[in-house]
């Protein structure tokens, strides 16, 4: 197979999974990077003298990323070494509670048991195993399936398992579902924030994002140097079985011929030519036309509607006080409904948003001295090019957010020297045609989990990765839908398969 040249345009999760799935397979692979290291959104910012975790900070899903570095043939832990994390997340609320989420489900039951009464124990105990039977149900079956539709989600689990199925719960919400477990508003709050993972709201999400909790239990690590280490070590890999790397190169068009990619096009007018090309971005920027106009009909367009939460962030060094941090931390307001409501209704943020905090320096059981690097974030609405981000905004925003951490107890300026602040703009300019969602398309309404593409395209020879595609966001949904790219190449290339040109131009008239 070392004949076929493959195109790998972006470096994300998604990109470098496919470099290593088809550069150990034999293929010869060339990756094309605009920013000048590998990560996507796994990337870090300099405050001052000191780099700062500015995307995902953790690893879940600990067997995507074993089972990736196995199939070329290495051990994940030779090259990566992780730390696990016992204490997941401090979550605190503006009447001066707080709660605990920990790694042991006991524990966080006897917290809860405390905060909230026996009963609400009791009924996170059943969550946990609820989530880890949606979980297990869903784990070969859809997350690492290529894109299932209803019916083959129902054959590949298996007909007799169809009373399994109805505890994804397909016509309630994750807010409703929440309810039949927890009375307490304020834990409803802590877990339907899981939908905000994947951009979403826990008031129009579906109830199966229940799993998410199953999978923060079942392992959250950190590594040495941050998670852009990660997306080091794939490129490493990658590397080692000769794929090619260009950083710093961004491609302006993609080419067509016959039905068929042909090639690319470079910003500096290079051009070169591949058998296969594998798209690791937005897919709204294919459809919108950024990689040129063959490819426009690749892939149904994304309404700004759709779209999942963008955010704004804050990286900064600064002292804090008045609050014990732990890596993790989540400070929520009093209204949560009203939170979703104006993301995706009013595309405003509430008066009192929920804010992370990640204290990247709190691994340790001590507290360092001095300043210490910090990485916050508010959601935000997915309106980067349809809305102004001046600085009158922005420094309302902050407001907001210093207001629900003063509320909390913390003691925290974010008018620092050193404080670096990204908002839906600016990430709607470094994803092209993303309009500043981190997630690609929202998870809402009871088809949404079917409704992201699949890794073939409606045009021979490109395929999808990355956030936008199935199986969906997130680093280690990302590097599986790298996984399902390169196999989808793989097995294309084995048969010979090459798309006609009639059903490449029919096939969008049948969609």
């Amino acid at each position: 197979m070392s004949d076929h040249h493959v195109i790998v345009i972006g470096a994300g999760a998604g990109g470098l999974a496919a470099a290593v799935d088809l550069a150990a397979k034999g293929m010869r692979v060339t990756v094309f990077e605009a920013a000048a290291a590998p990560g996507g959104k796994m990337h870090q910012v300099r405050s001052g003298e000191h780099l700062i975790d500015a995307g995902p900070t953790v690893l879940t899903m600990r067997w995507v990323f074993d089972d990736l570095f196995a199939r070329a043939g290495e051990n994940f832990s030779d090259w990566l070494p992780v730390k696990p994390i016992t204490t997941l997340a401090r979550h605190w609320w503006t009447d001066g509670s707080f709660l605990d989420l920990h790694a042991d489900p006991r524990v966080t039951a006897a917290d809860i048991a405390g905060f909230a009464g026996s009963a609400d124990a009791e009924g996170y105990l059943r969550l946990c195993r609820d989530s880890a039977a949606i979980f297990d149900l869903l784990k070969d079956s859809f997350m690492a399936a290529p894109k299932p539709n209803p019916i083959s989600l129902v054959h590949r689990v298996g007909w007799h398992r169809l009373r399994e199925l109805l505890q994804l719960r397909p016509t309630q919400t994750l807010w409703q579902a929440l309810g039949d477990y927890l009375g307490d508003s304020r834990l409803r709050q802590l877990f339907g924030r899981y939908a905000t993972y994947v951009g979403s709201s826990p008031l129009q999400a579906p109830a199966t994002l229940m799993l998410i909790t199953h999978a923060e239990q079942n392992g959250v690590w950190v590594l040495p140097g941050g998670m852009t280490a990660l997306a080091r070590g794939l490129q490493g890999l990658a590397e080692k079985h000769g794929a090619t790397f260009r950083m710093n190169t961004q491609v302006k068009e993609i080419h067509c011929q016959g039905g068929r990619v042909s090639g690319v096009t470079l910003s500096d007018g290079e051009q070169l030519t591949a058998d296969r090309i594998v798209f690791n971005g937005d897919r709204q920027a294919l459809a919108s036309g950024r990689l040129g106009p063959e490819v426009i009909r690749a892939v149904t367009p994304t309404k700004p509607k759709q779209r999942g939460l963008s955010a704004v962030t804050w990286c900064l060094r600064a002292d804090t006080a008045g609050f014990p941090l732990t890596y993790h931390n989540v400070f929520f307001g009093k209204d949560y409904p009203d939170e979703f409501a104006a993301l995706f209704g009013r595309g405003d943020l509430t008066a009192e948003p929920t804010v992370y905090v990640c204290a990247q320096d709190r691994l340790g059981s001590e507290r360092p001295e001095g300043p210490e690097r910090m990485l916050l974030l508010v959601n935000a609405p997915a309106l980067g090019e349809e809305q102004p981000w001046d600085r009158p905004r922005l420094a309302n925003i902050t407001r907001r957010a210093e207001s629900v951490l003063r509320a909390c107890g913390l003691k925290l300026s974010l008018n620092t020297a050193t404080c670096r602040i990204a908002h839906p703009g600016e990430f709607a300019a470094r994803f092209p045609g993303s309009g500043g969602s981190l997630y690609g398309q929202a998870t809402h309404g009871l088809f949404s989990s079917f409704a992201r593409p699949a890794a073939r395209t409606r045009i021979g020879g490109l395929y999808l990765a990355g956030g936008s595609a199935h199986p969906g966001p997130g680093v280690p949904m990302a590097t599986l839908s790298g996984k399902l790219a390169a196999a989808a190449v793989s097995e294309d290339v084995s048969r010979g398969y090459v798309m006609p040109p009639l059903l490449g131009q029919l096939l969008p008239k049948l969609r």
